[in-house]
């Protein structure tokens, strides 16, 4: 299969804007002209994220004067405080275009492992890994520092006016339908906690623990604690503006308060009651990483990532792998460009599940030889025409970048971990989670974009319910610390220790034509989170979708790599793919060595904006996944 061109200038331009037939006949046969939820269209500013009312704070938020950091910061704090598959105490992952250097920065407010927590440590008490859910289950909240510097040294407002929208909502918002239900199925996990059960289960009936517990749909939910923490950052910061701090000052000094002051402690003694591990020390020495991100370009298009503490440069790989195909010829969805896309996915997936880790920790991770054009097509050149390889393994890009693989000896021995028969039939983990639910684990995506050109994409996550509230802090902390190795022979730069980050699956994204942002997009969904986003490049790129239509099509899952959470297995040839496909591809692909599923919905809950230089015009897409909602002017 030959390689293709860089896509024309004019070509890139419809891609992103074309709103009648789209460009691949391919894509006719699968998708609709006209995408279920209406194109966004603004010249002035646009604001996208997993909720209704999380959109509705970003959108005010922009009305009184804040730019795109601004109004990303407020849809965080709301979202967050809506427990939109996150809490305050999880962690933030974002990528900010700063049109004052031209360039795209990542924040690295993922937190760490706490003291004493080692593999050792939990073996000792049984477990084979960090339990689910718990205060032995998180590391360091993150989100609030990231919140916090942020909006210091990229946004505009205060924090008190940053703010303002997730303190409304702490007062009290009404609980939709689906998190009533998400709620209630998890009663009985709530319940170990004093203070969850307190917030969650408004409705808990003690003489009848089969009666609904959680809040009714609609049900306005009242966080008084939360509120009280979120006000103690503002007196913070009003106390340093009255001392004549500057506003990023004023701001850092709500940091220090929550990290190193009373809020700090709170959690610290919470947590400890409750069995956690956390000491004074382990939040005063965490610290947010501004960070530059990591890139590669495809077809004439700059996709920015952050690096390899999260799976963002699984993506980079992929992109770099399939620059060896001509896709559009392909077309999109058949049977040939299905099989090329699961064959790339999973030899970039290999590397992530044995080389990515804590950049600030060592051994320091071959980033340079993974992002490697060269080692890319080595990799590309390994993919079989006619038939799935279940036996894919991580390569050696040590030499692709003049070095010597100092786990060449564990790289040698490595095996995937295959989930048995038995298990894969039950895809059932620990504490009633099954494999799947694992596997597409939710969190939500925020983007915004302003015409003085900065764009923002985050993909916050952690302190879902069931989650654990730290005593009266109204603080749900995170579930992180799944996410590490227990043992090395897994991942030698992923193994738990004190004070290093977890490899997440988080993974925000900006694109960027002729050194000016184009796209923002970011989606949900654990361990597919970069399969999607992958294939929503490729649908606009590739084949001519404009951004709502991308984040709506039929993608496709593989399970082929390690799950990031639950057993953290593989699942060799299994493909998802959405029931409207072809019979004659299905029948293609499972003469592959494919076992096919058919889903009612694939393609995740992306969330997008893209912008036209020439014009000035933005498009803000969401899928139809979920509840993911935005609003435009």
């Amino acid at each position: 299969m030959a390689m293709t061109n860089s896509v024309p200038r004019k070509l890139f331009r419809a891609c992103l804007f074309a709103i009648a037939a789209l460009c691949s006949a391919g894509a006719l046969s699968q998708e609709a002209k006209v995408s279920n939820k209406p194109i966004l269209n603004g010249r002035h500013w646009v604001a996208v994220t997993g909720k209704p009312l999380g959109a509705t704070a970003g959108a005010a938020t922009f009305i009184r004067g804040g730019n795109a950091v601004d109004a990303a910061v407020a849809m965080l704090g709301a979202v967050a405080t809506m427990w939109d598959t996150l809490g305050w105490g999880g962690e933030t992952q974002a990528l900010i275009y700063d049109p004052r250097d031209g360039r795209v920065h990542g924040i690295n407010a993922l937190g760490a492992a706490p003291t004493g927590a080692t593999p050792e440590y939990f073996r000792e008490r049984g477990l084979r890994q960090p339990p689910e859910y718990g205060p032995l289950a998180a590391v360091t909240p993150g989100t609030p520092g990231g919140l916090m510097t942020m909006l210091a040294q990229f946004g505009t407002l205060s924090l008190e006016a940053a703010l303002g929208p997730a303190m409304a909502l702490a007062a009290g918002y009404p609980v939709d339908p689906n998190q009533a239900q998400t709620i209630e199925n998890y009663k009985n996990v709530l319940r170990r906690w004093d203070a969850s059960a307190d917030v969650f289960l408004t409705n808990d009936d003690p003489f009848n623990r089969r009666a609904w517990a959680a809040p009714r749909p609609g049900e306005i939910l009242v966080q008084t604690d939360l509120l009280a923490t979120l006000q103690k950052l503002i007196d913070a910061e009003r106390a340093a503006l009255a001392d004549g701090a500057t506003r990023e000052a004023a701001i850092m000094a709500a940091y220090e308060r929550f990290y190193r002051g009373d809020i700090a402690r709170d959690i610290v003694s919470a947590t400890r009651s409750a069995g956690g591990l956390f000491t004074m020390d382990d939040l005063s020495n965490w610290q947010v990483h501004v960070e530059e991100s990591v890139s590669t370009n495809y077809r004439g298009v700059e996709v920015h990532k952050l690096t390899h503490w999260v799976q963002g440069p699984v993506m980079l790989q992929t992109l770099n792998i399939l620059e060896n195909f001509n896709l559009r010829d392909m077309q999109y969805n058949s049977a040939q460009y299905i099989h090329t896309l699961y064959q790339a996915m999973n030899l970039a997936f290999a590397d992530r599940d044995f080389y990515y880790g804590d950049p600030y920790v060592p051994p320091v991770e071959p980033i340079q030889g993974l992002l490697s054009k060269s080692y890319a097509a080595d990799r590309a050149a390994l993919i079989r025409n006619d038939s799935n390889d279940p036996s894919i393994r991580p390569g050696d890009p040590y030499p692709y970048q003049a070095g010597q693989n100092p786990y060449s000896h564990l790289l040698e021995q490595w095996q995937p971990r295959v989930l048995s028969r038995r298990k894969a039939q039950q895809r059932v983990v620990p504490d009633g989670m099954t494999q799947d639910e694992a596997f597409l684990a939710g969190t939500t995506s925020i983007q915004a974009a302003d015409e003085e050109g900065w764009f923002v994409s985050i993909t916050p996550s952690g302190g879902w319910i069931p989650a654990f509230i730290a005593g009266d802090t109204g603080i749900g902390l995170s579930q992180r610390m799944q996410s590490f190795d227990m043992n090395e022979a897994a991942n030698p730069y992923n193994v738990l220790r004190p004070g290093q980050r977890p490899r997440a699956t988080l993974s925000p994204s900006i694109a960027l034509r002729d050194g000016q942002p184009v796209l923002a997009f970011s989606v949900q969904g654990g361990d597919s989170q970069d399969q999607n986003l992958l294939q929503f490049l490729l649908n606009v790129v590739e084949f001519g979708m404009n951004v709502q239509q991308a984040a709506e099509a039929a993608n496709i899952n593989s399970y082929q790599m390690h799950s990031s959470f639950g057993l953290k297995r593989s699942e060799p040839g299994r493909l998802v793919m959405r029931n409207d496909t072809p019979a004659n591809v299905v029948r293609q692909l499972e003469g592959m060595g494919y076992l096919v599923e058919l889903w009612e919905q694939t393609s995740g809950p992306i969330t997008a904006i893209a912008y036209d230089p020439e014009t000035g015009a933005f498009m803000g897409g969401a899928s139809d996944f979920g509840d993911d909602y935005g609003i435009a002017w």
